[in-house]
């Protein structure tokens, strides 16, 4: 099953950035990823609302999305899972015949209603605010855990 994570700007923390590396490439030993950079639309100067923005960014990311394709929207007002009922829903679509997912991740304000309408699920991590570049390095470790929960690796434990 292929993976794409859809990220609205660079990772600029590079702790961060190097942890999204490492588990991108940990992640490839067991399927194919897809990461999409796209430049992130800026406020016009913190003219624009922050709805509007959100909305604008959503477009954005709605361009981005290859069809047919599985759409997880992580959002703080998702469902929770923990890692292995995470993995049960990756290979349950998997085994519906599911070939693609795309995780998107808002910026710094969120997602937009349209998006998170689009979502055919939408995570949540955690119930705790994380930021969106947090997220990203969160969202590729739990999806390489789960490939290992399948692969029963040990590494989940």
């Amino acid at each position: 099953m292929r993976n794409i994570f859809l990220f609205l700007g660079k990772t600029r923390e590079s702790f961060l950035a190097q942890g999204v590396e490492e588990y991108t490439k940990r992640l490839m030993r067991y399927a194919p990823v897809e990461l999409k950079v796209i430049k992130e639309k800026k406020g016009a100067g913190g003219k624009l609302p922050v709805d509007e923005l959100k909305r604008e960014e959503g477009l954005l990311l709605l361009k981005h999305i290859s069809q047919p394709t599985l759409v997880v929207a992580l959002d703080q007002g998702g469902r929770r899972m923990n890692s292995v009922d995470f993995s049960e829903q990756l290979f349950q679509w998997e085994n519906q015949g599911q070939k693609t997912i795309t995780f998107l991740i808002g910026g710094p304000n969120g997602l937009s209603v349209d998006i998170l309408g689009r979502s055919d699920l939408t995570l949540s991590l955690s119930d705790m605010t994380l930021t969106h570049e947090m997220a990203r390095l969160l969202i590729l470790e739990q999806v390489y855990r789960a490939y290992t929960i399948k692969a029963g690796t040990g590494y989940h434990k």
